[in-house]
């Protein structure tokens, strides 16, 4: 195939349907969230939905499918959508209706997409450096058996934030080829350690387990548990979408698009994170899962096991391989074996966190060329062709809040940020299955089924997820509660900061639309006049 030049000003073709489906995959890490969001999941409400963890995950895997087939579509009609992603579906459903009436809400649907993805897109990479300076402090304490203090443990998580930002200011490529190095480690040591932990279950069936068998670990408990597990789950399973954001990248976008965004969320979700997360809770018990939690004024010490002890242990993934480790392959292999999933477990952080930094200032630069977003986040890079002024500033704020996350660590605070940006996440999952019910409506190409039933489907699910959040912050009490409120508060602040950008935006007058840029640019020249 000839090469692919980019056009003066723009992005160079280069991914194709290798390329588009492993930089979603990246996101879609399975080993680093297994071991990254085990605590918070485990801590829930003090522990009381951990055993609906994998059914959490099956419901937020139903709902990605919906929604990502909903992405699919839209990808489908809209091949030129470039970097635009949802921000242009969303523009462009609405300015392919006929009445006037409803092609003047185009910019509003646009604006409202698009703001609310940054709660998505932007928080989601400052989580990732959180947890890589938490790791890299588990790691440091494994391996020189005392703990790192906040300070270097901060500096290493800007340190490896800049790593990232550098390989992506530097352009996809190069991203690519880290992601696919990347899910081939992740995938192999998936593998071995869900394994691991299935042979300890068989083996030692005179421990007390957390799930008395198989069966409880895929049958629900109970339904709103299940939702509230959901919340937190969607954090595994998201970046499906993002390679839609990519579409200026791919050398065909109207094929590679689509199934780029089923073909990852279907090997990373449907296969690699559903056996490893059955592993893992089959796995629990009193002797896998166990944590000294330290004194705390007149509380004494508490040696915790199970669920307990996972919401309270810091890398509980990393305990529990160390002690399956022990028993399974033999005394004294814990610590080298959990060390090594570590370090796996640290590059694909890096390789999700860079994957985030790629694609998360896309929709942004599509707004900045719009002139809805300030213009240093519209500048291109004219060597690597990167969107490298929202690298630069998303690299930034990613540093600062993953510090807040990582460091003085406990569960809340990264906890916080994980909801308020999962929260972003569901808002523009169910706006965009919407957009596909809107653009579609009208089509002649229009199935029941697939554009109907299916967007539907997926917003109700979005909702529910929302209310979900919102019911957990009213019900559920102590350090749930709190966290749940103060993302919500977090989520209130960003939709003001957008109400006011808008109404206070020097360009609000020069604003223009992608679709109808393209269109201009699209539409055939008028004939020449010839004199009479």
């Amino acid at each position: 195939m000839a090469e692919t030049t980019a056009p003066a000003g723009g992005m160079k073709p280069s991914l194709s349907l290798t390329g588009i489906t492993v930089n979603a995959m990246a996101l879609i890490a399975p080993g680093a969230f297994l071991w990254t969001t085990f605590q918070i999941q485990a801590s829930q409400k003090g522990g009381s939905t951990a055993p609906d963890m994998w059914t959490g995950l099956l419901f937020s895997l139903v709902l990605a499918l919906l929604t990502a087939y909903s992405y699919s579509e839209l990808a489908r009609i809209y091949p030129d959508a470039g970097t635009g992603s949802s921000y242009y579906f969303a523009e462009a459903a609405l300015l392919d209706k006929e009445k006037p009436q409803h092609q003047k809400w185009a910019r509003g649907a646009k604006l409202a997409v698009g703001w609310i993805s940054h709660l998505y897109y932007w928080l989601y990479p400052a989580i990732m450096v959180g947890f890589m300076g938490i790791l890299f402090g588990y790691i440091y304490s494994a391996m020189f058996h005392h703990t790192l203090t906040y300070i270097p443990q901060a500096a290493a998580a800007v340190a490896l934030a800049c790593v990232c930002g550098y390989i992506a200011y530097r352009g996809v490529t190069g991203s690519t080829m880290t992601s696919i190095l990347i899910n081939v480690i992740q995938i192999t040591c998936l593998i071995l350690v869900s394994i691991l932990f299935i042979a300890y279950r068989v083996g030692h069936g005179h421990d007390v387990f957390a799930l008395a068998s198989a069966g409880k670990v895929v049958i629900p408990h109970k339904l709103m548990n299940v939702i509230y597990q959901s919340t937190i789950a969607i954090l595994l399973l998201v970046g499906f979408e993002s390679v839609t954001a990519l579409g200026a990248e791919a050398l065909r976008p109207e094929k590679d698009i689509k199934r780029g965004v089923l073909l990852s969320l279907i090997i990373q979700g449907g296969i690699c994170y559903l056996f490893e997360y059955f592993a893992a809770n089959f796995a629990v018990s009193n002797h896998t899962a166990t944590f000294t939690q330290a004194a705390v004024g007149s509380t004494p010490a508490q040696h915790l096991t199970g669920y307990a002890a996972s919401g309270a242990d810091p890398a509980p993934i990393g305990t529990m391989i160390h002690n399956a480790s022990n028993a399974v392959i033999g005394s004294g292999t814990g610590t080298t074996v959990s060390l090594i999933v570590a370090f796996t477990v640290l590059i694909a952080l890096l390789g999700t966190t860079l994957a985030c930094l790629n694609t998360g200032v896309r929709v942004t630069y599509a707004m900045a060329k719009d002139k809805e977003m300030p213009g240093i986040l519209g500048l291109l890079h004219g060597r690597f062709a990167t969107p490298h002024g929202g690298i630069i500033v998303l690299t930034a704020l990613s540093a600062a809040i993953g510090v807040y996350c990582a460091t003085p660590y406990n569960v809340d605070n990264i906890t916080q940020v994980t909801v308020a940006s999962n929260t972003g996440t569901f808002l523009v999952y169910g706006m965009t299955c919407v957009v596909a019910l809107v653009a579609f409506a009208s089509r002649h190409d229009k199935h029941p089924l697939k554009h109907f039933i299916v967007p539907g489907l997926g917003a109700l699910m979005n909702i529910g997820e929302l209310f979900g959040v919102v019911y957990l912050a009213i019900t559920a009490g102590g350090t749930t509660s709190t966290d749940a409120y103060k993302s919500i508060a977090i989520v209130a602040v960003w939709i003001v900061l957008g109400v006011l950008w808008v109404a206070f935006n020097p360009n609000k007058h020069h604003a223009r639309g992608l679709v109808e840029d393209r269109k201009r640019v699209e539409a055939p020249a008028p004939p020449p006049v010839v004199p009479v």
